[in-house]
C-alpha cells in the first residue's frame, strides 16, 4: 500500500502522543513539551519551558533524581510516587539520551493505570460473563420475590419482616445484575451538544436531596464553556456516582465540602485513544471532596470491577463510571492533595462542534 504524499510531521506525530514528552538539557531544564506533558503537569508550554525539570517533579526520597544528572544513562522506572504542583502521582517514567547532542535528554511520563484501552479490555474480560448471564438470573428471582409477596399475606403480623426480607434482598439482587449488565454492554449511549451546567446542576440536586446534613456542595463555573458533546444521561449518572461518593467519603468531616467545577483546559487538551484516533478533551469537569481520599493500596485498581473499601460495597460504581465516560470518548482521572486535604476525580470530555 503507497504511503500518503504528506505523512505528519514528526513535531505532529509527538503532538498526537497520549504520554508526556519533555525534551531537557544537560541542565535538565526543559526546552519543548507536548500537549500531553501540559495536562499531565497542570502547566502550560509557555510556563513549563525554562523551568528545571527537578524543581517542577519532587521524586522525595528516591534516587531517581541523582540518576538525573547522568547525561548518557537511559532509565526506566515504572510505579514510581513523584510530587507535582502538591499532588501525589503515581507515574512510569522513561529517559532517552540523544546521541549526537550530548547532554540532551527526551524524557516522558504516563499515569500508572489510566491507559483507556487498557480499562476497556479489563471491566469487558471481568464483567462479559455475569452480563450474558443477567438474564437467567432475573428470572428466577423475578419468581422468588412473587412467592415472597404471596407469603406474606398467609403470615402472621410477627412473621412478615422475614417475607419482607426475601423481596428486599432479591430487589437488592436484582439491582447488582442491572449495574452489571449496564457495565457489559457494548452499546454506547447516542451523544448529543449540551449545556453542561444544566446537566451537572440536575445531578447535584439529586445527590443534595438525599446527602447529610453537614455535607455542603458547591459550583464554580466557567460561564463562558460552549456546549459539551456527551450523553446527557450518562453524564449525570457519572456525576451522581461521583458526588455520592464523596458525599460517603466527607461526612466524617466536621466541614464537609464538596465542589464541582467547569473550566476549558487551553492547550492542554489531553487525548483519548478509542477506535484507533486521537480525541481532544478540553471541557474539564472536576468534583472535589476535602474526605480522606482513596485507600493508597486501591488507588492503582480503583476503576476495575468489584475493587472497593466501602463495607457492604460492590465495587461497580467506579468502574461503571469509567465505562461510561470512555464511551463518551472522555477521560476520567484521579488524584490526591494531601498538603490541602482534598481529593479531585477530573472527567474531560469533547466539545460539540
Amino acid at each position: 500500500m503507497p504511503v500518503s504524499a504528506n505523512p505528519p510531521t514528526a513535531a505532529a506525530q509527538i503532538g498526537g502522543l497520549i504520554f508526556a514528552v519533555l525534551l531537557l538539557d544537560r541542565d535538565l531544564t526543559i526546552a519543548e513539551v507536548n500537549p500531553a506533558a501540559e495536562s499531565l503537569l497542570g502547566r502550560s508550554s509557555k510556563r513549563l519551558i525554562g523551568m528545571r525539570f527537578t524543581e517542577l517533579v519532587d521524586f522525595g526520597e528516591s534516587r531517581l533524581q541523582d540518576r538525573l544528572a547522568s547525561e548518557e544513562q537511559q532509565m526506566l522506572a515504572r510505579g514510581i510516587v513523584v510530587t507535582v504542583g502538591g499532588v501525589r502521582k503515581r507515574l512510569n517514567l522513561t529517559v532517552s539520551p540523544i546521541a549526537p547532542n550530548p547532554g540532551w535528554r527526551v524524557l516522558t511520563l504516563s499515569d500508572v493505570g489510566r491507559d483507556d484501552t487498557v480499562g476497556d479490555a479489563d471491566v469487558e474480560s471481568v464483567i462479559g460473563a455475569p452480563a450474558v448471564l443477567a438474564h437467567e438470573i432475573k428470572n428466577p428471582l423475578a419468581a422468588i420475590r412473587g412467592a415472597g409477596q404471596l407469603l406474606a399475606r398467609k403470615l402472621d403480623e410477627k412473621d412478615r419482616p422475614l417475607a419482607a426480607m426475601i423481596s428486599n434482598e432479591v430487589d437488592r439482587i436484582a439491582r447488582l445484575v442491572d449495574r452489571m449488565q449496564k457495565l457489559g454492554s457494548n452499546t454506547p449511549d447516542p451523544v448529543e451538544a449540551f449545556n453542561l451546567h444544566e446537566a451537572i446542576r440536575h445531578a447535584m440536586a439529586t445527590v443534595r436531596a438525599s446527602a447529610p446534613a453537614n455535607v455542603e456542595l458547591t459550583e464554580e463555573f466557567d460561564p463562558s464553556l460552549p456546549k459539551v458533546l456527551a450523553s446527557r444521561d450518562a453524564l449525570e449518572q457519572v456525576l451522581i456516582n461521583l458526588l455520592s461518593n464523596a458525599c460517603d467519603a466527607s461526612s466524617a468531616t466536621q466541614a464537609a465540602q464538596i465542589t464541582v467545577k467547569t473550566r476549558f483546559v487551553s492547550g492542554l487538551a489531553m487525548s483519548a485513544i478509542r477506535l484507533g484516533r486521537s480525541v481532544k478533551v478540553p471541557i474539564e469537569v472536576t468534583v472535589t471532596d476535602n474526605g480522606p481520599g482513596v485507600d493508597p493500596h486501591l488507588v492503582d485498581r480503583m476503576f476495575e470491577p468489584f475493587v472497593t473499601a466501602k463495607k457492604g460495597g460492590q465495587g461497580l460504581g467506579l468502574a461503571l463510571v469509567k465505562k461510561l465516560v470512555t464511551d463518551m470518548e472522555g477521560r476520567i482521572s484521579y488524584s490526591r492533595d494531601d498538603s490541602a486535604g482534598l481529593t479531585h476525580f477530573r472527567i474531560n470530555l469533547p466539545v460539540a462542534k
